[in-house]
């Protein structure tokens, strides 16, 4: 370990550095009170076990046998020192209770274990103008998400918002295995940085080869580079912004409409849907299915495997395994179809 990478580790751990530190010393001092009891006075291990402790403890039991002159100023070296230590650990740890770093460590702990049994969860990474957006729209569909946030006051949201969290940086492997990645659906990375952008993309797709990945840009022309790094889908927030603004003025109705469809302010909600191969709607056409009529949904588009779109699809056109089906109903009629899908 470098003096550099010390220094890191110290000040990230602060005073529970300082207590793992006082009881390493503190070993020190009690093994070097058994080697001079065992082999400079000769005596058994228990017997030179049994006078450490009464030593350390100061309990000012009497010496179990005699010891020569060499002896009692070792033993006075270890009296200083292990008083001096013992007095460093009740500091230390006084200090880590007043700093909250015990009470930090152990709701750390409290959710890695949570984080543990997560499957097929997401992973935000950067809680910032853009990050936060997309953890609080997750939230309302499924509360399996977790977040890679670096600055504290960030992190002291997170923590009051009650939201699953890892503090530190989303580009240490480490952090991002911490968060599950190898069982996680998808990873968003919304980063400021546009080269950490593009590393925590190449480390999620060696990581987890089947993982969506959804990589924030901030100018175009980063988008192929995000791409060839393994992202599957690339979004400039402004271009999008800009985009939706543009909508509003010259189709104001249509755009209320998605908004009230999308966000489910009304009982009307956009939704995909996909058929499994075990599905009993496999091989039959839209008509021969009979959603419309059963469950009272319009099929807007299928997306077929191979990823080729369907726009407003007839009624004799099939339904394969595989394929996903954009749709508009209500809640419950989605609910329903989705159990037999």
């Amino acid at each position: 370990m470098t003096l550099a990478s010390f220094r890191a580790f110290k000040d990230k751990w602060g005073s529970l550095f300082q207590f793992i530190l006082g009881l390493f010393f503190m070993c020190l001092v009690f093994a070097f009170g058994m080697f001079v009891f065992m082999y400079m006075e000769g005596w058994s291990f228990v017997d030179s076990f049994y006078m450490v402790v009464i030593t350390l403890s100061t309990v000012g039991f009497g010496e179990i046998q005699p010891l020569s002159d060499r002896a009692r100023l070792f033993t006075s070296a270890i009296i200083i020192l292990g008083v001096g230590n013992i007095a460093y650990i009740v500091g230390s740890f006084t200090q880590m209770i007043v700093d909250g770093h015990l009470n930090n460590l152990l709701w750390r702990r409290k959710v890695q274990r949570r984080i543990d049994k997560l499957d097929n969860h997401y992973i935000i990474c950067g809680y910032g103008r853009i990050g936060s957006v997309v953890v609080q729209e997750i939230l309302k569909v499924s509360s399996d998400v977790v977040v890679v946030e670096h600055a504290p006051e960030l992190v002291e949201q997170l923590k009051r918002d009650g939201i699953m969290h890892l503090c530190g940086d989303a580009t240490d492997d480490a952090l991002l295995m911490a968060a599950g990645i190898k069982r996680a659906k998808s990873i968003v990375t919304a980063l400021t940085d546009e080269a950490a952008n593009v590393y925590v993309t190449l480390t999620a797709r060696q990581l987890n080869p089947k993982i969506s990945i959804i990589a924030r840009a901030n100018n175009a022309s980063h988008i192929t580079r995000l791409e060839f790094a393994g992202a599957d889908r690339v979004v400039l927030p402004h271009l999008i912004g800009g985009v939706r603004m543009a909508h509003t003025v010259l189709r104001p109705t249509v755009t209320d409409f998605l908004d009230l469809a999308v966000r489910g302010n009304i009982d009307l909600q956009l939704e995909q849907l996909g058929i499994s191969a075990t599905s009993g709607y496999v091989g039959k056409n839209l008509m021969e299915s009979n959603i419309r009529k059963d469950y009272d949904l319009i099929i807007v588009a299928i997306k077929r495997e191979d990823g080729k779109l369907v726009f407003n699809p007839g009624p004799k056109e099939l339904l394969c395994a595989g394929d996903t089906l954009i749709t508009l109903g209500r809640q419950s009629d989605l609910q329903r179809i989705s159990e037999y899908l």
